[in-house]
């Protein structure tokens, strides 16, 4: 399947909304296991937008049949290209934190958890999104041609 070139920038910000609600989730669930099976959920999530599309995400096939049918089609479209980074950015941090509480060490989960409920939640609330902003600065710094 190929990846869309432009997409819902609204669909992004109710994408961010739910894996903020799953990241927090992890934060305030005491249950280690409950714990896991979210963070693995949401690693799961992340790997689905990065690797084969944001299109096919969990989440924004949600956004996409039961949001998009009744708020109808964007005014405006964005680059899937930075959204798409931001799903990389998104995986590294809570594949760190799944695999750091696999291995015991909570504190360095939550806090990997803690950052990426940071980011998820600035896109949600203000459309500020973090990794398109990474990959943005990495695009400027790149060579000519890269």
């Amino acid at each position: 399947m190929s990846q869309p070139t432009q997409v819902d920038p609204r669909g992004l910000r109710v994408v961010a909304a739910i894996t903020a609600v799953v990241l927090a989730a992890v934060l305030l669930i005491p249950s280690e296991t409950v714990r896991t099976i979210l963070l693995a959920v949401q690693v799961a999530v992340f790997a689905v937008a990065a690797g084969i599309g944001l299109g096919v995400s969990p989440y924004a096939v949600l956004y996409q049949r039961l949001v998009r049918p009744r708020i109808g089609p964007p005014v405006e479209l964005e680059d899937s290209r930075p959204p798409r980074f931001a799903q990389v950015v998104g995986l590294v941090f809570t594949g760190v934190a799944l695999v750091a509480l696999l291995a015991g060490a909570t504190t360095v989960a939550l806090v990997a958890t803690g950052f990426a409920l940071v980011a998820a939640l600035l896109n949600a609330v203000v459309g500020l999104c973090l990794g398109c902003e990474l990959y943005l600065v990495l695009r400027r710094l790149s060579p000519a041609g890269a």
